[in-house]
Formats: structure tokens, sequence, C-alpha cells
């Protein structure tokens, strides 16, 4: 039976890594939700694409996850924005850890929570106005290397994620990449120099 994303294996590469976490400064904060689930021996992550009539950031792949609103910590909004996308309602119990802080071209912190939603008895209803598509990633479909490229615009490579017949950039890519690098192959991987495309700067 493949293991690799159990709840026990995931609690024991996020304990042995040390999340780099961005504090304080006037940036915006936001956070994602790498959302684990499916049945044993066929675990799975959540993957989301975003209508191509959305204002910001249209037709691009995105995790579960949105702004941290006032008064709300990282990973109050994490869950609250897992539910609104997805349909999924889960409690703090169900957080295994985070991945490092990500800074975003458009002035954002991202902070990854992994979330174990497996337990979930009831079934993802995507909210048809923040997500065209779910995807379910397996583990062998997450566990590919990923792609460096150069531009002329920053001296930071672009990461980019292939899934199925596409490319995944930052900070999706990043994020995901590093989930791969750190539970999936128990190297603790940093993705904060990793650029995203310039389309995305935005």
């Amino acid at each position: 039976m493949d293991t690799r994303l159990e709840r026990a294996e995931i609690v024991r590469t996020l304990d042995c890594f040390e999340s780099r976490l961005i504090e304080g400064g006037d940036e915006r904060r936001a956070s994602v939700v790498v959302a684990v689930g499916g049945e044993p021996g066929d675990r799975h992550v959540l993957l989301t694409k975003r209508p191509s009539r959305m204002r910001a950031h249209p037709g691009q792949f995105a995790l579960p996850g949105g702004r941290v609103d006032d008064g709300e910590t990282p990973v109050e909004a994490a869950l609250r924005e897992l539910e609104e996308e997805v349909g999924i309602r889960v409690g703090p119990d169900s957080v295994l850890g985070t991945l490092d802080d990500y800074r975003t071209r458009s002035g954002y912190v991202i902070r990854p929570f992994v979330v174990w939603i497996a337990d979930w008895t009831g079934d993802a209803v995507p909210n048809p106005d923040e997500v065209e598509f779910l995807y379910r990633v397996t583990a062998d479909e997450l566990d590919v290397d990923a792609r460096f490229v150069s531009i002329a615009e920053s001296p930071r490579p672009v990461v980019q994620w292939p899934f199925r017949s596409s490319l995944v950039h930052a900070p999706t890519g990043a994020v995901v990449h590093q989930f791969r690098e750190v539970v999936l192959g128990g190297r603790h991987t940093r993705v904060h120099d990793y650029e995203q495309p310039v389309f995305a700067w935005r």
C-alpha cells in the first residue's frame, strides 16, 4: 500500500521540518491549504482551477485559500477558505503542519497549511464563483521533478510544477514542489528564492 500521503507519514515528515515564517511588516497576508483526502492507500491532494472570468489570476491553478481577514489568524483563514471554496469543513485538529511562507510579486505573504480532510464524511462542493475545476492529484502526480526557467526580468529561476498537460507556476507550483520535497522525499528544500512568471506579478 502506498503510504506516502497517509496521516502518520505526513506528521512524521512535517515534525522534522522547521518552516520559515515571515513575520511583521505591512504586507498583506494570505493562507492556502494543501488538503489531503481520499481512501487509505489512495490519497490525493485537492487542486483547483480558477474561473477565467475572475478579476484576479483568472484561469490559473490554485490551492484552496485566500486573504486573511482583519481579526483572523492565518489558520482560521485557511480553514474558512477551504470551506468557502470546496465545501469542506474541518477543525484546527486537522492541521498537520505548515510549509514555508512565500512572498508574492503582488504584495502578499502566503502561508501554506497541510490539512487532513480524509476524515470528512461529506462530498466536496466547489463554489462555482471561485472554482471552475477541482482536481484530485495523486501521490505519483505530485512526485515529479519541477522545472526551472531563467527569465530576463529576474535573477531568480521561475519554478514550474508539471501537472498532467500543464505547467503550474509559483506560488502554487512552489508550494506543491516544497510539499513534494518535504513530505514525499524527506528533503528540506526551500522555495523562497523561486520566482513567479511575469504574468503573475500583478
